[in-house]
């Protein structure tokens, strides 16, 4: 139902990095569109002297993942498209007085649990400006952690960079969601800022299989 509060879950390395209500805006066959607003309460894991869950190697962070703390959303607002059976979701970021900036192509394994849509992130992305140039963002990282048993193989590193490549040319061609469309959305009044919601626990996604199939969730 439009308006309807999930809670968007974003896992790097197989351990919980942050957890962000969200708001429902539209869901067909293709796949759904929610909006994330700008200063939302949420949770991000608590890590020691500041460091980015990226960064730490999932064999040296606690087996149950680590603790979380109350925060509020720090980037602009996003629409984010969530193309069904995909492995990138699209956001359109909004900067103030709503002022669209361009897009951001996330690559991910997203899977949906009631109310909950956790996503494994795969690190390598595309930044698209409004007049549609694109390029590569944290190649590097990507490349560092590909090989990694919590991460992907270099074949799956390959479907992950494909996909990457696949967006982009739509970009290229100005294709939807790179038409313009949605460039000047804004959120009914009536929505408020949604509350934060309960504590996640120490949740971890454990990989069953190739980059790709469901993480078992436990």
């Amino acid at each position: 139902m439009t308006g309807q509060i999930l809670r968007w879950n974003l896992f790097i390395g197989g351990h919980l990095s942050s957890s962000v209500p969200v708001r429902l805006v539209e869901r067909t066959d293709e796949g759904q569109l929610v909006w994330l607003e700008t200063g939302t309460p949420m949770w991000r894991t608590e890590l020691p002297g500041g460091a980015h869950l990226r960064d730490i190697p999932p064999q040296d962070r606690p087996a149950g993942g680590y603790p979380v703390k109350a925060d509020r959303w720090p980037l602009g607002s996003a629409l984010i498209h969530q193309p069904a059976g995909a492995g990138h979701a699209v956001f359109w970021f909004f900067g103030r007085r709503q002022k669209f900036g361009g897009w951001y192509v996330n690559l991910e394994h997203r899977v949906h649990h009631g109310e909950d849509i956790d996503v494994a992130d795969h690190e390598l992305d595309v930044t698209v400006a409004p007049d549609r140039t694109w390029r590569w963002k944290d190649e590097r990282s990507f490349a560092e952690k590909t090989g990694h048993p919590a991460y992907w193989s270099a074949g799956e590193a390959a479907g992950i960079r494909a996909e990457g490549e696949r967006v982009a040319r739509l970009a290229e061609s100005g294709a939807f969601p790179f038409d313009g469309s949605w460039c000047d959305f804004r959120p009914p009044p009536r929505w408020t800022t949604p509350p934060r919601a309960t504590a996640p626990a120490r949740t971890v996604l454990r990989r069953s299989g190739p980059e790709g199939a469901s993480p078992s969730r436990t």
